[in-house]
């Protein structure tokens, strides 16, 4: 019989071998089962309950109540400026001064003329009173009476016509001092003394502007919806009576986040740009201080509701579902609900709940994005902030 011998290599890949089937047959329980999910935290909420205004927003730009480009009306030097670039002037201040040399002398020319022709006019008047006694006693023509009654015509004539040359010789005399037509403010002087300045119509010089500063005008655009509806309340406001009702509206320029300027619509265009489908609205601001200034860009809101009460929420709490908006119910139980909802407008960083939602239910403010139907959740209460007076 044939003896055989085991190599010693052989046995102890065989006892590897049993170790590594004892080691892969042993589980950790631990592992085998999933953790539990840990419940996410979250703040929740009640809805502000609260009378709110509603409010359209539009830009525009300031512009002045009045303004008028100042130009000379008669030919002439320029002899004087009499004002300082941006000073704020009032009705009738004297400008500049155009020299007034040659309109004086042709004043005094045309009163000469006047007094002339008021001489020959007595002259007539007693030529003809004469007249009137000769043709009476037959002692001349009746031609010669009428070429005398005639000849009175004329110097009436002649003193009409006198008298129209002095009265504009004296406009010409008044406008080489060139007054203030508004109060306001004054922009540069546009040409210096010593220059000519043309008084010819529309090639008349201009010499620099005003601009009237309190109060000032912001024109916007509207779309027909809106201009309706501030139609209608304006004419519920004031009993019937469509105009008689102002609409509200507030301003804020280029550095202000808020609308501190209070004021009022005070035109609507009475037709509709058909190319845009809008519609002009004029505000109207007092500007005391004249911070405003025309030209400047402004962020302008007008009154789109009488006061109601609302219920709002701010806007992170919105989630979206395609064309749906919900938000997360907390109930007793700290279990989420979906909760579908209808909006209603933007008021500051809140959104009104048209329909779907109680003041007294609690929502999710912040952690949405944890949120799954039905999961519960470690919910911390916040109160949410109030909203102006103004909103």
């Amino acid at each position: 019989m044939k003896k055989t011998t085991q190599h010693p290599l052989n046995g102890l890949l065989a006892a590897f071998t049993l170790l590594a089937l004892i080691s892969c047959g042993k589980h950790d329980d631990s592992t085998s089962k999933p953790a539990a999910a840990q419940a996410p935290n979250v703040k929740i909420g009640q809805p502000l309950a609260q009378t709110v205004i509603e409010w359209d927003e539009y830009t525009g730009r300031i512009e002045a109540v009045n303004s008028v480009d100042v130009r000379a009306r008669v030919n002439g030097y320029l002899e004087k400026v009499n004002f300082k670039a941006g000073d704020k002037v009032t009705k009738g201040d004297l400008l500049f001064l155009i020299d007034p040399k040659p309109y004086t002398a042709q004043l005094n020319y045309a009163e000469a003329e006047l007094e002339r022709a008021k001489s020959r006019h007595e002259l007539a008047k007693n030529d003809l009173a004469r007249a009137e006694r000769l043709f009476r006693a037959k002692a001349i023509s009746e031609e010669e009476h009428d070429s005398r009654s005639k000849g009175l015509r004329e110097t009436v004539a002649a003193v009409q016509s006198a008298e129209a040359n002095v009265y504009s010789a004296k406009l010409n005399l008044e406008f080489t001092k060139v007054r203030s037509p508004i109060d306001g403010r004054i922009g540069r002087e546009l040409i210096t003394a010593g220059n000519v300045v043309n008084g010819s119509g529309a090639d008349a010089t201009l010499l620099t502007f005003i601009v009237s500063t309190n109060p000032v005008y912001v024109y916007v655009d509207a779309d027909e919806r809106s201009v309706l509806k501030y139609r209608r309340q304006a004419k519920k406001g004031s009993h019937g009576n469509l105009g008689d009702e102002k609409t509200p509206a507030q301003l804020a320029v280029a550095d202000e986040l808020d609308f501190p300027h209070q004021g009022h619509l005070d035109y609507i265009a009475p037709r509709e740009d058909s190319t845009t489908g809008t519609l002009s609205l004029r505000g109207v601001f007092n500007n005391p201080d004249e911070l405003l200034s025309p030209g400047f860009f402004a962020r302008v809101r007008v009154r789109g509701s009488a006061p109601y009460p609302a219920i709002l929420i701010p806007d992170r709490a919105i989630g979206t579902d395609q064309a749906q908006r919900f938000v997360w119910v907390v109930n007793n139980d700290n279990q989420v609900e979906y909760r579908k909802v209808e909006l209603g407008a933007h008021i500051g960083q809140s959104r009104v709940i048209a329909q779907g939602l109680k003041p007294e239910e609690w929502i999710v403010i912040e952690g949405i994005q944890k949120i799954r139907p039905g999961i519960k959740v470690i919910p911390e209460r916040i109160s949410l902030p109030g909203l102006n007076k103004e909103n």
